[in-house]
């Protein structure tokens, strides 16, 4: 089996779950793959990855994961632990086709149930893909040698990284190691890993607050202009302060800052970064704070947009001093192995209105124009309502 374990995930999606079933338990959604680097499957392929999400049915919380989640996700109360114990993953609520070399996935089912497979899927697609290609990695050596020179790197910028590689690892096992590494030799330089079960196997902090899909639902449901303002009130109404950083770019960074007045930017502890420019973004975020007179030295950026050592080193360069800054890193963490990662995502598509039963569609604006994700028409209507002119 490629996941082994409930908690092979992210933590973000076991926050937003615990959120969404207390907001929205009657809300039904669909997700869907894009294949952004147009990478070509073996034939077969969509046989295997199925295989693979049908055994996930037999996966569940163990007493061990249990207690590493009471004691470590203290925000997570014993009612949502105690649910989670009786969840099973429902291989039906996912459609797998495969025309020639393109791969189609589709996962419909409630929010608060489908929530879980985005994150372990892609592990599956990624896995699978480099077991079932001709790309050969270098050897351990070599990969624990580019490994050890970057957290090296980063314990020398005096920086603090989390390992937020899940989606588009080579494999578990390599996975596993990389932690493992940034545990034994990163000192206090790695705070943490996104994905829970790694964290508990290497007694680690799991790290994350939200997704985009957290976004992308309320606007699906409210409308563009308030998504951000009402994605952020039902955040703070769930988790009363805790897992305080904000992610900004759902519908641009511009937008977001737009609706994070001064209540919000109090409130929490800093905002994350994952598309655009980043010191275009710090400034942003530096003159914001102090527009609002909040010392930006005491807030926090996490940058976690595609970073290797050079954007690490350009970003620390630019911002010590200015403003507080952690980085989540991730396929150059879980992927560096010396082939071609995937270039793959997948997203909220569409939402259903829990009492007309209608499908709304959803998107997403990236700060990287030409990188909106969702339905073209959806799209433009969306950068019309916000009056983004691009």
């Amino acid at each position: 089996m490629v996941i082994n374990s409930i908690i092979d995930n992210d933590l973000y999606k076991f926050t937003m779950q615990y959120a969404a079933m207390n907001l929205f338990p009657f809300n039904v959604v669909k997700y869907q793959f894009t294949n952004r680097g147009e990478q070509k499957f073996p034939e077969g392929f969509d046989k295997l990855v199925m295989a693979e999400v049908n055994k996930m049915a037999n996966l569940q919380l163990q007493p061990d994961e249990y207690a590493f989640l009471k004691e470590k996700c203290y925000y997570l109360p014993q009612a949502y632990l105690d649910f989670l114990s009786g969840y099973r993953f429902n291989p039906e609520e996912v459609k797998i086709l495969q025309t020639g070399g393109d791969l189609k996935i589709e996962i419909e089912g409630f929010w608060y149930r489908t929530i879980l497979w985005e994150v372990p899927l892609m592990a599956i697609v990624s896995q699978l893909y480099f077991e079932n290609s001709n790309q050969s990695p270098w050897n351990q050596n070599k990969i624990d040698d580019v490994l050890n020179k970057k957290i090296e790197l980063y314990k020398h910028l005096g920086i603090k990284v989390a390992d937020f590689g899940t989606r588009r690892r080579f494999s578990f096992e390599n996975h596993n190691r990389v932690v493992g590494l940034l545990k034994l030799n990163g000192g206090d330089t790695f705070v943490g890993t996104s994905n829970v079960y790694l964290a508990m196997k290497h007694d680690s902090t799991p790290i994350g607050t939200h997704a985009h899909e957290w976004f992308m639902f309320h606007a699906a449901l409210f409308g563009y202009k308030i998504a951000n303002s009402v994605a952020l009130e039902n955040w703070v109404k769930i988790y009363r302060g805790n897992l305080g950083i904000a992610l900004t770019d759902t519908f641009t960074s511009d937008v977001f800052f737009r609706s994070f007045d001064t209540l919000y930017a109090k409130l929490f502890d800093g905002v994350r970064h994952d598309s655009g420019d980043p010191l275009v973004f710090a400034e942003k975020t530096i003159e914001h704070y102090k527009k609002l007179r909040i010392n930006p030295l005491t807030k926090t950026i996490v940058f976690s947009d595609a970073l290797d050592p050079i954007a690490v080193e350009r970003i620390v360069e630019y911002c010590r001093g200015k403003i507080l800054m952690s980085f989540g890193i991730g396929t150059n963490f879980t992927n560096d192995v010396g082939v071609k990662p995937l270039n793959m995502v997948i997203k909220l598509s569409k939402v259903k209105a829990e009492k007309s039963g209608d499908w709304f569609n959803c998107v997403k604006l990236s700060d990287n124009v030409g990188k909106h994700t969702g339905n073209p028409e959806e799209i433009s209507s969306a950068l019309f309502q916000l009056g983004i002119d691009r």
